[in-house]
């Protein structure tokens, strides 16, 4: 990729790519040694997180620069425009209001939808956690499993491990998404019929997944309810906008939560998508963490872009994709809590802005969203690590850790393993320094120089640290909020729409075509030949 990107003609991206360049041969390790007051120049804070961003291949002045980019955008005018509700989903001339469903001030938009099904919400969660709602043999609920694929599985699931300690109610609950039965019956082999309430989750009611796996979990109900107790209606809740399929499924029309339009999947935790958040950590948990996101908006709609946490760090992330030509960046969270937060920001970031087509309708002459991926802290640094610090990849990485856990008992030990890796990744280890240790431990020369050789890292990977003080609703909520909005920055740069996601559509298209064929006596040639291959391969397992 070229470092003269362009994304407009303002002479301030003609300055960034010069100022790249004079960039060529920097020294984060010099940076540091140079200025030692590079950290406090170079972090940030805003609704109860800190980001340390000193450890990026910048310099003060790359930072103006970009900052002095973005405005060429009228980022601030496109920021203003989500908030206000403007169709900012230009495709499907939609607005994109998740940031309405937290926020408190009564007067945004959508307002008194918005509470209604708060109010709905609150007492279903009350229903259940109280013992008031009964299932078909008058038992109590002891088990919610929620039935939904991509943003109506990803954001629940990973919100509701994440504040697994702040659950309430005596209720477990539980995730299917996968088509592979496996993962219904893995579910459906641990809970009692008549005491399992299921949530499905699809704006359509069609989704093929989802139906796939409500239609194996209502046979099963009725398979296992006694004879003349088959109400399973008292079973089966519904987050979807079509009310007619739902109802038509069998589940009463007063189990069923609305969705709106105006928020798209992987932004829906905070509307009745997050029912099974709220009856895993209660309501009042469930609106923090609506808080702590609306700190973020507040923090992202004011703070000056030089401090403002989300257009920092997608700037960062800017600057290393368009410049320095990274094609993947990592999350890693040193908190075992949030070990799906890199699964939820896949979707989050790749279906956003994986996009190679302007809003204007032209194809992008450069790069738009990296493969974004990670695990746990020190799960991956026996596997992956590797590569970061020896490979050839230039990876980007973001590091979060907490200040105050609930349980400290390894934690010094947590904490020291992050900042030492992000550490390594800045200075490395020469050659020179490693073959002169060796030397002195009595090595030979030529076998030293062959261990050195192999034993090196260059050092100078770029990294972010973010550090909340303790994984609470409230700062999970701010939290995923940075994330949301660093993605629509991102968008206004590449000037693609974050909103869209045809690309998920096609392969769904064609896997109809695909199962047609399959459950077909009949041969059929519109296929390439791998795919007839393939096909005629499963056919002839079929007994």
């Amino acid at each position: 990729m070229k470092k003269t990107f362009k994304p407009t003609g303002s002479p301030v991206w003609e300055e960034l790519a010069l100022h790249r360049q004079s960039l060529e041969n920097i020294s984060l390790k010099q940076q540091f040694s140079i200025n030692p007051d590079r950290f406090n120049e170079l972090h940030t804070s805003g609704a109860g997180l800190i980001l340390d961003y000193s450890k990026n291949l910048i310099t003060k002045d790359t930072v103006g620069l970009l900052v002095k980019a973005a405005k060429s955008l009228q980022l601030q005018d496109k920021i203003d425009a989500l908030f206000n509700g403007e169709d900012v989903n230009s495709t499907e001339l939609r607005p994109a209001l998740h940031t309405a469903l937290r926020d408190s001030s009564g007067s945004g938009p959508y307002h008194t939808e918005i509470c209604q099904v708060l109010d709905k919400m609150t007492n279903i969660v009350q229903q259940v956690h109280t013992g008031q709602w009964k299932g078909a043999t008058d038992k109590t609920i002891t088990d919610i499993v929620n039935i939904g694929i991509g943003g109506s599985h990803l954001g629940p699931m990973m919100v509701t491990n994440a504040l697994h300690s702040y659950g309430v109610g005596n209720v477990a609950c539980h995730f299917v998404s996968n088509l592979d039965s496996v993962d219904i019956y893995s579910v459906l082999n641990k809970v009692e019929a008549d005491s399992t309430l299921f949530i499905i989750c699809s704006k359509s009611f069609s989704t093929l997944e989802t139906l796939q796996n409500a239609r194996t979990a209502r046979v099963w109900l009725e398979s296992k309810l006694p004879i003349g107790q088959k109400d399973y209606g008292k079973h089966f809740l519904a987050v979807t906008e079509n009310l007619k399929k739902a109802t038509e499924f069998g589940i009463p029309e007063e189990n069923v939560l609305p969705m709106w339009d105006w928020v798209g999947g992987r932004y829906s935790l905070w509307s009745a998508i997050g029912i099974s958040i709220a009856l895993s950590i209660g309501m009042e948990n469930f609106n923090d963490l609506r808080k702590g996101a609306e700190q973020m908006d507040l923090h992202f709609k004011s703070a000056p872009f030089e401090k403002n946490l989300p257009v920092v760090l997608a700037l960062l992330d800017i600057w290393n994709v368009n410049y320095w030509e990274s094609h993947s960046h990592g999350v890693i969270p040193y908190v075992h809590h949030l070990r799906y937060f890199p699964e939820f920001l896949q979707q989050l970031e790749m279906e956003s802005n994986g996009k190679s087509v302007s809003v204007t309708n032209e194809t992008l002459t450069y790069q738009s969203a990296s493969v974004t991926w990670g695990t746990v802290g020190t799960n991956g640094q026996h596997s992956f690590h590797q590569l970061l610090h020896q490979g050839t990849k230039f990876i980007p990485i973001d590091f979060i850790f907490e200040l105050t856990p609930i349980n400290d008992a390894h934690h010094s030990h947590l904490v020291s393993n992050c900042l030492a890796q992000s550490n390594a990744l800045m200075n490395g280890i020469s050659y020179d320094e490693i073959k002169q240790e060796l030397l002195n431990a009595g090595v030979a020369i030529d076998d030293a120089h062959k261990k050195a050789m192999h034993r090196h890292m260059s050092g100078n990977k770029p990294s972010n640290t973010l550090v909340i003080d303790s994984l609470s609703p409230q700062s999970l909520g701010s939290l995923i909020a940075l994330y949301e909005h660093k993605v629509f920055v991102q968008s206004v740069v590449w000037n693609i729409n974050a909103f869209d996601q045809f690309g998920v559509e096609l392969g769904k298209v064609m896997s109809k075509q695909v199962y047609d064929t399959l459950t077909s006596k009949k041969s059929d040639t519109k296929f390439d030949s791998s795919t007839e291959g393939l096909i005629t391969l499963y056919k002839s397992s079929i007994k």
